[in-house]
């Protein structure tokens, strides 16, 4: 098993731990393998009563995927290995979400990206003081995805298309009331309700230990979110939000000149198509799969890695300009792959 992450039964728990906190958490391909085949044993496993995942370290239960490789490969024209990498983990995301038993996240620090993947699918979701849950991969060149899309989609009002465009980081109660999160706990209280929850294989012990989290911002800023973030497009939007000279705007218009212009179009209309009680965990992963399996040829991705995380410049030259973004280029990246669509239930070679 890899030094990063650490799968064990104890107790009634299946109990899966990331263990790089000086990489944030990050997510490598063997880590989720791995939980892959952790939740395929637990499956039917009569000891497992419940799966608890947990991280070390203060900073980040997980701040997203280990991207270095996805960038040498897409750099060097494979292609082959990102859309390979992106399947099989949103197949993990969609286990994660269909998974018959109780699936407990604690989620400290950092939640982003791939993070939300492996813990806000979950049917138990603790959330602390330093928790900051986001999806800020339009700012790399990508749009939400690990099943996110569906989650925004579920947010209330607008706030799916104002968290998922600009990035915005959600603290414990943010979390909890846009649907990333269900409690609220001190840090202080972990080691105790984690001891409970292995000796039980009751995930009902945590509502014993949670408490109301301190006020967030989204409940204040909701109706400045639905006025402005209602539109049917990214033009929308940004014509709304020009149209303003508040504080909230203001802040808004920054974010949005960070991220793709492609990818925050993307994001706009997939989180369209995912609103309505008709939309599932398969429905959005196809959807993101779209994208990602598009994103290193025809998209942003690599330029996003590259000022970003490579020459750290924070100057991308994007494809596109926010103003001149063609309608066609959001349908080119969101057309079904046809033979090369995202298979959730295929095992793996």
């Amino acid at each position: 098993m890899s030094d990063d992450i650490h799968i064990r039964k104890e107790g009634r728990a299946g109990r899966i731990t990331l263990t790089r906190p000086k990489a944030l958490n990050a997510m490598s391909y063997d880590m989720c393998t791995a939980i892959e085949a952790a939740l395929d044993g637990w499956r039917d496993d009569p000891e497992v009563a419940l799966v608890l995942i947990d991280a070390e370290g203060d900073k980040a239960f997980c701040a997203g995927g280990d991207i270095q490789q996805l960038y040498d490969t897409g750099r060097a024209g494979d292609f082959a290995y990102g859309r390979r990498f992106w399947a099989d983990e949103y197949r993990l995301n969609a286990k994660i979400a269909r998974y018959p038993k109780p699936y407990v996240a604690l989620m400290q620090g950092f939640v982003m990206g791939g993070g939300v993947g492996i813990s806000c699918h979950g049917s138990h979701r603790v959330v602390c003081d330093s928790t900051q849950v986001a999806m800020p991969e339009c700012g790399i060149g990508l749009v939400p995805d690990v099943g996110g899309s569906l989650l925004l989609a579920r947010a209330p009002g607008r706030s799916g298309e104002y968290l998922g465009v600009t990035g915005t980081r959600m603290g414990p109660d943010d979390a909890i009331y846009c649907g990333f999160a269900d409690s609220y706990i001190p840090k202080l209280k972990w080691n105790e309700m984690r001891a409970a929850l292995v000796e039980s294989g009751d995930p009902g012990v945590i509502d014993g230990y949670a408490e109301t989290p301190p006020e967030g911002d989204l409940r204040a800023q909701q109706g400045e979110i639905d006025a402005h973030f209602g539109g049917e497009g990214l033009h929308d939007i940004l014509n709304s939000l020009r149209a303003s000279d508040s504080d909230f705007a203001n802040g808004a218009l920054k974010a949005i000149g960070r991220g793709s212009p492609l990818s925050m179009a993307c994001a706009v209309e997939m989180i369209h198509r995912l609103r309505g009680p008709g939309a599932d965990i398969g429905r959005a992963l196809d959807l993101e799969y779209r994208f990602t399996y598009r994103a290193m040829e025809t998209g942003d991705f690599l330029e996003g890695i590259r000022a970003a995380i490579i020459d750290r410049d924070r100057n991308p030259q994007w494809k596109h300009g926010l103003d001149v973004l063609p309608g066609y280029a959001v349908s080119q990246m969101l057309m079904p792959l046809g033979p090369d669509a995202l298979t959730l239930e295929e095992e793996r070679p």
